[in-house]
């Protein structure tokens, strides 16, 4: 007998885990030093279950809603966005999860407004409260964000007057439009590359991952990917110009979307361009947009040196894994060459990620939408740096574009170990956490197996 799935069900049980998500967060998530627990207090230890029990709550109700898109009778994209409003509608008035990245963007669009050098100095310039709200690691460290981003940042901070409950509500709004750019784009990338439409919103849109680091956590790499995402639509339509402009712009944000150029120059040839006519007009579009939003940020072109902005020694990026164990090794053998191990590795990534995405290009150039996808999954796996909310970046353009169920399924798989990665507080976990987490995500599966085991016993007095 099979587990009854209908969409109210899934709806009701994805908010019941958001929910929680924002209750614990009240205690366990990345709040503002005034507020902050001791990690061994009971409040905090409370929350953290708490978090983790929605977690888990909202990952089955999210592969549940993907059992029902892919049923006989799969609900409309217009009921599927719906569920991404009430699965998001606590996330909005719930503190920063999982990140402190939040208020590095505030302090850097405070320091924009300031005209102080956001890409030479780091938070710790700004002073005040809100640079104490930076986690210590990033507040010597230069913005590594473009200018169209501190632009908005910078407009934020001047409305919001520095006031932090503000800023911290207005930065989830920026994200939340951005995800809704995405949630727009997604059904239209989807017909053209031959896929379903309602499981691109599903795979990229109500992704566990979209609500807790980008609508959650307020990430501006939800900016970056609606941005793309509609670029790319232009692209396909009349308009490769103003697609070019916008992955660009998409690209000051953060610069991975700059892959994104390529896909519009393909499109063009697909539809009967020239690759000349195609790769001129682009180009000239892109310099012009990047010279246009520099000038109008007023921050200058220190974003370019800022793309080397170091990496968190603490980051668990498989190039700096094995830099780490490298340089363990050569340390242990009394070796000179230690202290070079990591950057090795480091630039060993980035060659295997360039030659990994020509790669794809030369076999998938016919399918741009999923080549980009695939690269941009690539930059993030092979980067110096890794994060959850990175593997968004390929992930929402292979669930427009993935050409089988099988790579949905990996795509899926991959989304339900991200989510239960990071703590809510953004720190690092130390024993204890990591058993109050187990133990709220445990809680929450006993919970679904006795709803389960009630919804499938039988009813009294019914026919054997």
């Amino acid at each position: 007998m099979a587990f009854p799935v209908d969409l109210r069900r899934c709806q009701v049980l994805g908010l019941a885990g958001t929910a929680c998500l924002a209750l614990g967060g009240e205690t366990a998530g990345a709040l503002p030093v005034a507020d902050l627990l001791h990690p061994a207090s009971a409040g905090a230890a409370l929350g953290l279950v708490g978090v983790y029990f929605g977690v888990v709550l909202l990952i089955a109700a999210w592969l549940l809603l993907g059992r029902l898109v892919r049923g006989p009778r799969p609900p409309a994209p217009r009921a599927l966005l719906l569920s991404l409003a009430v699965w998001a509608a606590p996330l909005l008035i719930a503190p920063p999860l999982f990140s402190r990245d939040v208020y590095s963007y505030l302090a850097q669009g405070a320091m924009v407004e300031a005209h102080m050098d956001v890409y030479a100095h780091g938070p710790s310039r700004l002073g005040g409260p809100l640079a104490d709200e930076v986690a210590p690691l990033w507040r010597h460290t230069g913005a590594p964000y473009g200018p169209v981003f501190l632009a908005v940042a910078a407009a934020l901070s001047g409305l919001t007057r520095g006031e932090l409950p503000a800023g911290l509500l207005g930065m989830r709004l920026v994200a939340l439009a951005g995800v809704a750019l995405m949630a727009a784009a997604l059904p239209r990338l989807a017909r053209h590359s031959g896929a379903d439409p309602c499981t691109a919103l599903w795979l990229g849109a109500l992704n566990p991952l979209v609500l807790l680091h980008l609508v959650a956590g307020a990430h501006n790499d939800a900016v970056m990917l609606g941005l793309l995402g509609i670029g790319l639509l232009a692209a396909l339509g009349r308009w490769p110009v103003l697609g070019a402009v916008l992955v660009t712009l998409a690209a000051l944000v953060k610069a991975p979307a700059v892959l994104g150029l390529a896909a519009v120059v393909v499109l063009q040839v697909r539809a009967g361009r020239s690759p000349v006519r195609a790769l001129v007009p682009t180009t000239v579009a892109a310099a012009a947009t990047t010279v246009a939003a520099t000038a109008v940020a007023g921050t200058g072109y220190g974003w370019v040196g800022a793309l080397n902005t170091p990496a968190s020694p603490q980051n668990w990026a498989l190039t700096t894994l094995l830099g780490r164990a490298t340089r363990a090794l050569l340390e242990h053998l009394g070796s000179s060459l230690a202290p070079l191990a990591v950057p090795a590795w480091h630039a060993l990534g980035i060659v295997a990620a360039v030659t990994v995405i020509g790669l794809i290009w030369l076999r998938l150039r016919p399918r741009p939408v999923y080549a980009l996808g695939l690269s941009l999954a690539t930059v993030a796996a092979l980067g110096p740096a890794i994060r959850p909310w990175y593997a968004l970046w390929g992930l929402f353009l292979i669930a427009a574009a993935a050409p089988t169920t099988s790579v949905r399924h990996r795509t899926a798989a991959v989304t339900g170990v991200l989510a239960l990665c990071v703590l809510p507080s953004g720190g690092p976990a130390d024993t204890g956490q990591l058993v109050l987490a187990l133990s709220g995500g445990a809680l929450a599966v006993v919970v679904l197996w006795q709803a389960r085991q009630a919804d499938l016993a039988p009813v009294p007095g019914s026919a054997a």
